[in-house]
């Protein structure tokens, strides 16, 4: 499901803004975009994600300000003590006796290195981190919820038209097999007038029993409805349910799929389709659902 959270915290000298967004997707995909000098810390967050989420493409952007402290400097003596070296052996050469000024060297390139985003002031991090960053993750998951219940509802609404179209399928199904009796005997009838042959009615009544017995649709409305219900029990649990919720639509698309091809019928194939539509848009939903 898609949604967006964010947060930031603050301690001495250092302000942590995260923002997490999430849009559909049937795997877990995270992306880490988190800044320069704290590269270390993307698996811990990674880490943290996968905890809390189980579906979807996460986007996770870790911004870290902090103000330099006098610990995160150091002098690089040996190069310092290779440009005073130089320098002073140029003034010897070129007859120059001004002393060599120590800000002037501060000021070369690797005398002074920073050691700001070193691996263990990257450590000393995550802490905060990771408290903004379950702190954005409950606000994603908060408007993840919302949407959710939206879902819930739509998905319901279909449960509604599959049920009503089930129960049209059940009061045209005997229908089915009655219209075949009377369109059996019509036709026989009236192809045995025309050789002055009468008409058995044992095998009218064994001719129909074949063609009800093949076109018998009544243990698929069953299982069909014990699926809906089945699907509104996984649906209203705490736990998390998109597998099961995913593998009971595809098995109320079979049942519904083999309704379709025994019922021999045009009106009832209407309701099939109409169903399979409904199936649809839960089976696209169901997919973002953790």
């Amino acid at each position: 499901m898609t949604g967006h959270g964010e947060a930031q915290g603050h301690r001495e000298h250092a302000i942590v803004g995260i923002e997490v967004r999430a849009v559909n997707n049937r795997f877990l995909k995270v992306s880490t975009r988190i800044s320069e000098g704290f590269g270390a810390l993307e698996p811990l967050v990674e880490s943290a994600i996968k905890q809390n989420v189980r579906r979807g493409t996460i986007q996770v952007n870790v911004r870290i300000d902090r103000e330099p402290g006098p610990d995160d400097f150091r002098l690089n003596e040996a190069v310092l003590a290779g440009y005073q070296r130089q320098l002073e052996g140029m003034n010897q050469r070129i007859g120059n006796s001004d002393p060599v000024r120590l800000e002037l060297l501060l000021a070369l390139p690797g005398v002074v290195v920073d050691d700001v985003a070193g691996e263990r002031r990257v450590e000393e991090f995550w802490p905060l981190v990771e408290s903004v960053l379950l702190q954005a993750l409950e606000n994603l998951s908060r408007m993840r919820v919302e949407e959710g219940a939206a879902m819930a509802a739509d998905m319901h609404a279909n449960c509604r038209i599959i049920a009503q179209q089930l129960d049209q399928i059940g009061e045209r199904a005997p229908l089915v097999v009655e219209g075949y009796q009377r369109r059996l005997t019509e036709r026989v009838s009236k192809l045995l007038a025309e050789y002055n042959m009468g008409l058995q009615p044992a095998d009218v009544v064994r001719e129909v029993a074949v063609f009800a017995d093949r076109s018998d649709i009544s243990e698929e409305i069953v299982r069909l409805r014990s699926h809906l219900e089945q699907f509104d029990t996984i649906a209203t649990a705490e736990e998390s349910s998109g597998r099961k919720l995913e593998f009971v639509i595809q098995e109320m698309l079979r049942e519904t799929n083999t309704i379709g091809s025994k019922a021999n019928d045009a009106e009832i194939s209407r309701h099939v389709v109409e169903i399979k539509t409904a199936i649809e848009r839960m089976r696209e939903m169901i997919q973002n659902v953790e």
